[in-house]
């Protein structure tokens, strides 16, 4: 099985494809759109700002490539942090910036909240909405590592397939079709994250 890594010149490529690798899968860490089309899995990483992401993926043509991807529906695509967020439809990090609109939804900086210091730095647990979904299914409830400002609204409930608490209810994990989306780190999040990271790679669509 082949695992593309998306290289659009922002992204935690490193940890992403190490991961991938002890898991015991090939990690192809590619900008080419052959790779990422003919990939069995697809990974889109991310880092940094919201509208520089948006901003490479354009340049580079990659933003047709991953929602050709998604239209498709062959093979899952997982969107890690920020890669999750430019899943949705836009971002106000920095002015409004357009998404790849795969799911529909916006990206919100955190509220000032008295104990909750922003960014969102640290281990969380997870709590499972849809504990069915092939995602998820079999896995017990566990701590992910999260590092975030923003914060994604979701549209459409059937969409948001676990949160996590910080003040309030936070999107962290999120799933369409073949379409997934973790705002944690799940290269960065022990057993659990090695877990989720597991079943993405093995499941059937």
């Amino acid at each position: 099985m082949t695992v593309a890594i998306v290289d659009y010149g922002i992204g935690n490529l490193h940890s992403v494809s190490k991961a991938i690798e002890r898991l015991g899968y090939e990690p192809l860490v590619t900008g080419d759109p052959g790779e990422i089309l003919g990939a069995d899995r697809v990974i889109l990483p991310g880092v940094g700002a919201f509208g520089d992401a948006m901003d490479h993926l354009r340049e580079s043509g990659l933003d047709a490539v991953v929602k050709e991807v998604a239209a498709k529906g062959r093979q899952p695509l997982l969107g890690i942090c920020l890669g999750m967020q430019l899943l949705f439809t836009e971002s106000e990090e920095y002015g409004n910036h357009k998404g790849l609109d795969l799911l529909p939804g916006t990206v919100v900086r955190f509220e000032a909240r008295e104990g909750f210091k922003v960014p969102h730095m640290g281990w969380n647990k997870l709590q499972y909405l849809q504990p069915e979904n092939p995602l998820l299914k079999g896995l017990e409830e566990g701590h992910v590592y999260f590092v975030h400002s923003y914060h994604a609204h979701v549209e459409q409930k059937n969409d948001l397939l676990a949160v996590t608490d910080y003040g309030h209810p936070v999107t962290a994990i999120v799933g369409r079709g073949s379409v997934f989306g973790m705002q944690f780190h799940p290269e960065k999040s022990g057993e659990l994250g090695r877990k989720l990271l597991e079943q993405f790679l093995k499941m059937e669509i």
